[in-house]
């Protein structure tokens, strides 16, 4: 499916990631929690990956596609997208294979996320809230206690007893305030929320990430066939 539609919003979501949504006006753009689109300036050739930040009823419900787009320290990411409300973008999709599945018959849920990887699984988490389910949880990994993009709905879905979650920063950081885990993910990270082995999990990240975090899981018990991959930088 091939679409061109504008930006409504652009809103700085951390000093490395700005969330872009894209007014749908009206037209449906069916697809699957955790699937990504090509996007890129109206009538230009280049296009880029970007998973949709969103599950699919809520795009639905608020008419609009959502992306968390990497950014420089000057907030630009480059000459494929202006980003800018107004701005006319291509998009082409949807894509991918790292999904929620349809009808899992687990009931246990874990996303495990590093950096813009929590775009998907953000789509992901919120798309298992709407389902059967006896726990979800979400390990999300961020180089500075600054770049948790959507700390604060995370912070208050973990108040209000709806998610498990526990965020780590991975680099030292002088001068903050943060009290909480620091350091690289080990498997004493995961065991507190592996609280049964028929758990289905979904790892997104930096190819480091993506690599350690299943070994980790399949010493916790956790079958293969219950992890699900994607790299994502």
């Amino acid at each position: 499916m091939r679409i061109t539609k504008p930006i409504r919003d652009v809103v700085a979501a951390t000093p490395r990631a700005t969330i872009v949504r894209l007014d749908l006006q009206g037209e449906r753009f069916p697809y699957v929690a955790g699937q990504a689109v090509l996007v890129g300036r109206a009538g230009a050739t280049e296009r880029r990956p970007y998973s949709l930040a969103d599950a699919p009823e809520y795009a639905e419900r608020g008419d609009c596609l959502e992306l968390l787009v990497g950014v420089d320290p000057d907030g630009t990411n480059g000459s494929h997208l202006a980003l800018h409300p107004g701005a006319l973008v291509d998009i082409e999709g949807p894509a991918g294979r790292f999904v929620f599945p349809a009808h899992p018959t687990e009931r246990r849920f874990l996303f495990i996320a590093g950096g813009t990887g929590i775009a998907p699984l953000r789509a992901m988490l919120r798309h298992a809230l709407t389902v059967p389910h006896e726990a979800i949880g979400l390990l999300y990994s961020a180089r500075t206690p600054g770049e948790f993009a959507y700390e604060s709905e995370l912070r208050a879905l973990a108040a209000a007893g709806r998610i498990e979650l526990e965020l780590r920063v991975t680099r030292e950081t002088s001068g903050t305030d943060w009290s909480g885990t620091r350091g690289r993910l080990a498997v004493t990270d995961l065991a507190s929320l592996i609280h049964d082995r028929a758990t289905l999990c979904f790892v997104c990240g930096p190819p480091a990430l993506v690599e350690e975090i299943p070994r980790a899981l399949t010493t916790l018990g956790v079958p293969k066939e219950r992890i699900r991959t994607e790299e994502w930088a």
